[in-house]
């Protein structure tokens, strides 16, 4: 346990005294984010690149502390690539495609390291309720990366919300890891979760410094593998639940991105002002309190994920379905009409 919280405060003091250099290198680079459209809540240019002082943190210590081996290789090799994207990006904003294709790369690396997802929950399974995806395995865990690695980077639209509810499902996907005793993952969470929280004060409103795409993809990106080496391969018959309730903010609120978009007639990678914080903030809450108010929603489905962990198959199917009860009901509220004027996004 001291490991873990050495691993923790390590990477944390990292991160906040790395951070203030980040901010001068991303000006000097030309890394600001310049409001130029109405979806954007700030009003004044806001350097990018702090997601480098999260990954710089979480590599120097994850690298100090942990064994090596062929997955701690996969990850950090792979989520280097994404950093360096994400750093190309913040600068220079690249094609869509050509990003989604650097990301399948860096999938199929993880995936080649023995980071992979091979069995899933089948309801329909009496023994153990799961089944092997055998030749699906691949295909499904690229889908389930780079998947992931996009919603945070969806959600990442106000001051501190991305990097907040990374933590959290970061400390939610820890408490996983120890419960089902993966050594390896709790040192992995408990340095992403100290990195974030060590740049969350110089992100939190009113904003000092964005993480920008180099930090929104790599938390996904790392938040994906890790989920799959700590709560896919350890869960019970609920396996694939906990990692989408850990990660569910996101997860939902891009699913509801796509099916809203879809049934408007416009482009999938159309921008909106249809989110679940722009919704709030029409509502008439500070971007503070809404902020505040996803953190409560995530730290929910945190703890749901947390109890699906434990082996009692009613209890864990009754949070479950309460908490699909719960979206189907706020969705129904919400509509998936589309407000605001949209704006393509070169993405």
């Amino acid at each position: 346990m001291d490991k873990y919280l050495i691993a923790f405060i390590a990477s944390l003091i990292i991160s906040f005294f790395m951070t203030p250099f980040i901010k001068r290198l991303a000006v000097k680079v030309g890394a600001v984010d310049i409001p130029r459209d109405e979806r954007r809540v700030h009003t004044r240019p806001i350097p990018r690149l702090g997601g480098l002082s999260i990954y710089f943190a979480f590599t120097i210590i994850t690298l100090l502390l942990i064994p090596f081996s062929t997955k701690l290789l996969g990850i950090l090799g792979s989520a280097t690539i994404i950093v360096a994207l994400g750093v190309i990006d913040d600068v220079r904003p690249l094609p869509a495609k050509l990003k989604l294709a650097v990301q399948v790369v860096a999938a199929i690396l993880l995936v080649s390291s023995g980071i992979k997802v091979e069995w899933v929950t089948n309801p329909f399974d009496k023994i153990d309720g799961m089944s092997y995806l055998g030749i699906f395995s691949v295909p499904i865990t690229i889908f389930w990366i780079v998947g992931v690695t996009n919603t945070l980077n969806l959600i990442d639209g106000l001051d501190g919300l991305a990097a907040g509810i990374a933590s959290i499902a970061s400390m939610s996907l820890l408490v996983v890891s120890i419960i089902n005793g993966h050594g390896m993952v709790v040192l992995l969470t408990a340095a992403l979760a100290g990195a974030i929280l060590g740049f969350l004060p110089y992100n939190f409103n009113p904003a000092k410094i964005f993480m920008g795409d180099t930090g929104s993809t790599f938390l996904g990106f790392v938040l994906a593998a890790i989920s799959i080496e700590g709560a896919i391969k350890g869960a019970t018959a609920l396996a694939i639940a906990v990692p989408l309730l850990a990660l569910g903010l996101p997860i939902f609120d891009t699913a509801f991105a796509i099916i809203r978009r879809a049934a408007n007639g416009r482009p999938i990678m159309e921008a909106d002002k249809g989110h679940i914080h722009h919704r709030l903030l029409e509502l008439g809450l500070s971007q503070k309190q809404a902020v505040f108010a996803l953190y409560l929603v995530s730290a929910f489905l945190g703890l749901g994920a947390i109890v699906l962990t434990q082996d009692n198959p009613v209890k864990s199917s009754a949070v479950f379905g309460f908490v699909i009860v719960s979206v189907v009901v706020t969705v129904s509220q919400i509509g998936f009409d589309e407000p605001g004027r949209n704006r393509k996004l070169n993405q």
